[in-house]
């Protein structure tokens, strides 16, 4: 605990002063690496300090891992353009690393490469509204929204939102500073809802209207209704692919990892922002989630968006009792999502409303630029606008525009301002 307490105390000086702050940094790197590397007391001294916890020296594998991931980072950094072609091994390499060591990298970015397409003072806020509660087929062991899972979660399906109750919530979502609104509907695929799809464009059309970012996460679609989401003015498409090839038959059985795949082409295809990320606790282990980063850092283009969730526990569904997953997991997560996808939004999304001000902090810093806020997140609790605003404040933040992902230039980092443009 110490050592995060350090790493979030260089949190304001690394956002205004990355120069000065990765000085520190290095030293807590360097200190990180003389403990490692210290050989075992005299016993005369342990007699002197009984107490004291002496760390085993570095085995030279420990060191030989660590080089091969210092060479990666430094590869990834002298990189031109983000990279597809990353092995499991390399990203294990950098996922493995000794926390500190990839929070280090990870908070380097800013400074080096991630300043070339982000601001390192900008997080979006992003409102999320289900306008089609309950009644899905799929099995999905975590989701309360599933039909076979309705008697224990107690969920009552509803039928899809009306266009003039999406708009009111996202001109609401709007004046308390979100600046892109996602709508879930709890449907397996569109097979027999064009009344509803023509309903949906209608939604986007008016929160596009307004200024807004438009994402939809509707299940499975096809190519034909890929182009008609595209024709409405839809920015992003969210299909999460949830966890690794390997371990998703274990979370659902109703739709194949490839069918999530296939999706993701066709929004891609039809010129529509990709959303696509995981969920944190399912009973994964940490080799499914290097497979997790290796499946959205090797797409043809890396996502627009990559959502990062820590399972939020329901009663009455398959996962209704797991254990909350170690925020460390989730951190590393985000670190070496970072590094491996320069150019992408990481969004911290569900669980955040049980991460204390300073675990979020550390999120940021290792490369976090985007939160979901307001009232609810489909069918969990989420971090309210007044809280996360007075949070953004407290930590020297700023509220991220629409379509634009960069802050004004600054003498102290040399940063230009990029703006999205809709093709």
């Amino acid at each position: 605990m110490a050592r995060a307490s350090m790493l979030v105390s260089a949190w304001s000086s690394f956002r205004h002063h990355p120069s000065t702050a990765s000085q520190s940094l290095l030293a807590l790197r360097a200190g990180w690496r003389r403990w490692q590397s210290r050989s075992v007391a005299a016993p005369a001294e342990v007699a002197r300090a009984p107490h004291q916890l002496v760390p085993p020296p570095a085995r030279p594998a420990e060191s030989l891992r660590q080089a091969e991931a210092d060479d990666i980072f430094r590869r990834a950094v002298a990189a031109k353009a983000s990279r597809t072609s990353w092995t499991r091994e390399e990203i294990a390499a950098i996922y493995y690393q000794p926390l500190l060591e990839l929070a280090h990298q990870a908070a380097r970015l800013p400074s080096i490469v991630h300043r070339r397409f982000h601001s390192g003072r900008e997080v979006q806020l992003c409102t999320l509204m289900n306008i089609k509660t309950g009644g899905c087929t799929e099995d999905c062991s975590y989701c309360a929204q599933a039909t076979r899972y309705q008697k224990g979660t107690g969920l009552e399906a509803k039928r899809v939102e009306t266009v003039e109750a999406v708009l009111a919530a996202a001109r609401a979502a709007k004046d308390k500073g979100s600046t892109r609104f996602c709508m879930g509907a709890a449907w397996r695929d569109m097979r027999g809802r064009k009344s509803s799809l023509r309903n949906i464009a209608d939604m986007i059309r008016g929160v596009r209207a307004m200024g807004m970012e438009v994402c939809v996460t509707l299940g499975m679609i096809d190519s034909r209704q890929a182009r008609e989401l595209k024709d409405a003015g839809l920015t992003a498409y969210n299909h999460n692919v949830d966890t690794s090839r390997e371990f998703y038959p274990s979370v659902i059985t109703t739709r194949t990892y490839d069918e999530r795949l296939e999706t993701l082409s066709h929004v891609r295809r039809a010129g529509i922002s990709v959303c696509s990320g995981g969920i944190l606790g399912l009973g994964e282990s940490s080799e499914d989630r290097v497979g997790l980063l290796h499946t959205l850092s090797t797409l043809p283009t890396h996502p627009e968006s990559f959502p990062v969730n820590a399972l939020v526990p329901i009663k009455g569904t398959p996962l209704g009792d797991a254990l909350p997953v170690a925020f460390t997991s989730v951190l590393r997560t985000v670190a070496t999502g970072r590094i491996l996808m320069p150019e992408t939004i990481i969004r911290i999304a569900a669980g955040r409303k049980a991460m204390s001000e300073e675990k979020q902090a550390l999120c940021f810093m290792a490369g976090a630029n985007a939160i979901f806020t307001g009232d609810k997140m489909l069918t969990t609790d989420c971090n309210g606008w007044d809280e996360d605003g007075a949070m953004l404040g407290r930590w020297g933040l700023e509220p991220m525009r629409s379509f634009d992902k960069t802050a004004a230039a600054g003498a102290d980092d040399g940063a230009c301002r990029q703006r999205r443009h809709e093709e």
